[in-house]
């Protein structure tokens, strides 16, 4: 294998866009060889700008290419299963973005396909490789805070999708507290084993129309005893709202939200500072990076991928015991889920 790995990405969305503008400048070791899109236009837009050699529809013909050794999977979410078990059989590493699908019986299809071929892959839970959750992970691993007690995210965005993608996402315990539980996890370093979720519809009547809710707290017990909660809204009107903290037997750690700069502005009767950054592109634009280095990492060092497949997974199944708690009002267990 040469130093550079040579990798494909089907998807020239917003996310596809994304981790193509930094594999192509930001991440040295990779070589971008082709990007599809069901809409050509889209991956011609995304080979111009960051100088991919080709730009196809189909993408059977990044699968097909045996010099493509990873594929980034950047799709619609009831695509990626497919694609992970079409990469498979074509010995093809690869990362794909969460959620694997929103059926648990092809989430499990594609990772027996994936152990199968002995390939890697990584699910995209970019929050994991933030140096602020990192630093949060790091206390508790090393037992700075002593004992975790409770652990309080804060999650919310600065407003709803289209209603749109409301309708096909899964609702808001698949398309966004699915971040918030992979989080839980990794933060404490233990399974959740028991979830009571309540939530409502306050900032849409059309997202409640669509048969979803756009708040929603979520109290979580994990097997080691800590007890956690997650706070989520569809709309934060100051922007993107990402908090943590870890409270334990001998001390706290958390961590705020970013912002664009670190400027105060006093005044006879206020201080106050610019709002925080907008959205998840500007928020976690390292992480993005990171994770994607630490997948590359794992190919070329032979190690196992810090996400995965089954953290794709268990989110899921967190996800559907979340909702289930929320329409029978009562306290769920993952083993009720997935045995």
């Amino acid at each position: 294998m040469s130093s550079k790995l040579n990798v494909g990405i089907i998807g020239a969305g917003r996310i596809g866009r994304l981790h193509a503008e930094q594999l192509a400048f930001r991440i040295p070791q990779a070589n971008i060889v082709a990007i599809s899109d069901v809409i050509l236009e889209a991956a011609r837009r995304c080979a111009a700008d960051f100088g991919i050699p080709f730009a196809v529809q189909d993408h059977r013909a990044i699968m097909n290419n045996p010099n493509i050794e990873a594929v980034i999977i950047c799709s619609s979410t009831d695509t990626h299963a497919q694609m992970i078990e079409e990469a498979a059989a074509e010995g093809k590493h690869i990362f794909c973005e969460k959620p694997i699908a929103l059926d648990l019986n092809r989430i499990h299809q594609a990772l027996k396909a994936v152990e199968k071929a002995g390939v890697k892959l990584q699910v995209g839970f970019n929050r994991r490789f933030d140096a602020n959750y990192a630093r949060v992970r790091q206390a508790v691993e090393q037992g700075e805070i002593g004992e975790p007690h409770l652990l309080h995210i804060i999650s919310r965005d600065p407003a709803p999708p289209p209603i749109e993608y409301i309708r096909v996402s899964g609702g808001i315990f698949l398309d966004m507290t699915i971040h918030d539980f992979d989080m839980a996890r990794f933060l404490i370093g233990s399974e959740v084993e028991e979830i009571y979720a309540a939530g409502g519809v306050m900032v849409d009547p059309a997202i409640g129309e669509a048969g979803d809710i756009d708040t929603a707290l979520i109290t979580l017990r994990f097997e080691n005893g800590v007890i956690g909660t997650i706070d989520n809204s569809r709309q934060a009107v100051y922007g993107y709202d990402q908090r943590v903290e870890v409270f334990g037997s001998k001390g706290s750690i958390s961590t705020g939200n970013n912002y664009p700069n670190t400027a105060l502005v006093r005044g006879g009767q206020t201080i106050h500072r610019d709002l925080p950054l907008n959205f998840f592109i500007e928020r976690y634009a390292d992480s993005y990076i990171a994770e994607k280095q630490a997948f590359l990492d794992s190919i070329q060092l032979d190690i196992t991928p810090p996400v995965t497949g089954r953290d794709g997974l268990i989110p899921v199944v967190m996800g559907y015991a979340a909702r289930k708690s929320y329409e029978e009002n009562r306290p769920v267990k993952l083993s009720e889920i997935y045995p």
